[in-house]
C-alpha cells in the first residue's frame, strides 16, 4: 500500500521528464564540444574609465623620455604590436585580447592587466631611469585630464590610478567577427574547405593541447625546442601566444625569425611534436590560422609590418 501510494505521487513528476533533464544537445551552442571558443562581444566596462586609460596609453609623458607613449610599441589602430625595438629585445606580443590572457608577457611573468602596466611603465627600456612618480607629475599639470581623473576617481592621478585606467582600456582591446568564430557560431560559409582542413590537421596533430580556449593560447607557460631547436635558445620556457589575429602579426616566434605563418607552422611541428609537415599540411594549417583575424571597432585588423 506504502508503495503504491509512492508511486501515485511520484507519477506527476515521471510524466514531465524534461523538467529533470538537462539542455538538450540541440540547444547547446555549436562549439560546446569544441577546444576553441568564440569571442563573442566585447567586455563591459566604464566608458569614462575606459577612455582615460585610452588617452593615458597614448601619452608620451608617460615615459623617460616624455615622448614615448604604450602605443608607440603597441599599435591599436593596425594589429596592436610592432616588432622589439632597442633594448627590448624580445618581438613585442599584441595587445588584443590580453585580457583573455592569464599570464602576460613572454616569460609570463605578470599575472594582471595591472601588474604589467606597471612593470613596463618601470623597465628600463622605457622609464630611461626616470621614476615613476615624476612621470605622474607632468600628468598633474594637464587641469582637463585632471578634471577626468577626479571623475573617474574622486582624485588626482596618482599610480595606481594611471595602472588601473590603462588595464581598464587594454580589457577594452578584444577582436570578435573572425571567420572562425563565425563558422563556431554556425555560418557554415565562413570557412573554406582548406581552412576546414587545416583546423582538422590542427587538432589531431597536437596543437591545440597548447592552443586552446576563446584565446587560442595564453593560458599556459612551455618549454620551447623540445624535440629540434626551434628559435633563440633564450628565454627557454615562454608564455604561449595567443593565435588570434596571427595573420597580422609577423615575424614570428619570440625572436621573430619565422617571416611567415607557413615558415612558423613548419618549425613549431618538427620542434614541439617530432612532425614534419608537407607543404600541403602547413599550407591547410596557416589558411585556418589565418581565418583567426577579427575585427576591432568593427574594423578588420591590418599588418603593420613589412
Amino acid at each position: 500500500m506504502l508503495v503504491g501510494c509512492a508511486l501515485l505521487s511520484l507519477a506527476p513528476l515521471l510524466s514531465q521528464p524534461d523538467r529533470f533533464m538537462p539542455e538538450p544537445l540541440a540547444a547547446m551552442p555549436r562549439w560546446s564540444d569544441e577546444p576553441i571558443q568564440p569571442i563573442l562581444t566585447p567586455p563591459v566596462g566604464d566608458p569614462k574609465r575606459v577612455a582615460l586609460g585610452r588617452d593615458l596609453f597614448n601619452d608620451g609623458r608617460l615615459s623617460g623620455s616624455g615622448k614615448l607613449p604604450c602605443a608607440a610599441c603597441h599599435d591599436v589602430a593596425a594589429n596592436g604590436s610592432l616588432p622589439g625595438r632597442g633594448s627590448m629585445s624580445l618581438d613585442n606580443p599584441t595587445v588584443f585580447n590580453t585580457g583573455l590572457s592569464f599570464r602576460l608577457g613572454w616569460q609570463g611573468r605578470d599575472r594582471t592587466l595591472e601588474d604589467q602596466a606597471l612593470a613596463t611603465l618601470k623597465t628600463p627600456a622605457i622609464a630611461h631611469g626616470v621614476p615613476l612618480e615624476r612621470m605622474i607629475a607632468r600628468l598633474r599639470n594637464d587641469a582637463e585630464l585632471m578634471e577626468r581623473a577626479r571623475a573617474v576617481y574622486g582624485r588626482d592621478l596618482d599610480q595606481a590610478a594611471v595602472v588601473d585606467a590603462i588595464a581598464a582600456y587594454e580589457r577594452s582591446l578584444v577582436t570578435p567577427g573572425s571567420r572562425f568564430d563565425r563558422w563556431l557560431t554556425g555560418d557554415q560559409s565562413a570557412l573554406s574547405a582548406q581552412e576546414r582542413r587545416g583546423y582538422a590537421q590542427f587538432k589531431q596533430l597536437g596543437c591545440i593541447s597548447c592552443h586552446q580556449g576563446r584565446n587560442v593560447g595564453g593560458n599556459l607557460l612551455q618549454r620551447h625546442g623540445i624535440f629540434r631547436p626551434l628559435a633563440s635558445p633564450n628565454p627557454r620556457v615562454l608564455r604561449v601566444p595567443s593565435l588570434r589575429n596571427v595573420e597580422v602579426t609577423p615575424p614570428y616566434f619570440h625572436d621573430g625569425s619565422a617571416p611567415t605563418l607557413e615558415i612558423a607552422v613548419t618549425r613549431m611541428a618538427a620542434s614541439q611534436l617530432d612532425v614534419d609537415l608537407g607543404a600541403q599540411d602547413a599550407g591547410d594549417i596557416a589558411a585556418f590560422l589565418r581565418s583567426l583575424t577579427g575585427t576591432y571597432q568593427g574594423r578588420p585588423l591590418r599588418r603593420t609590418r613589412q
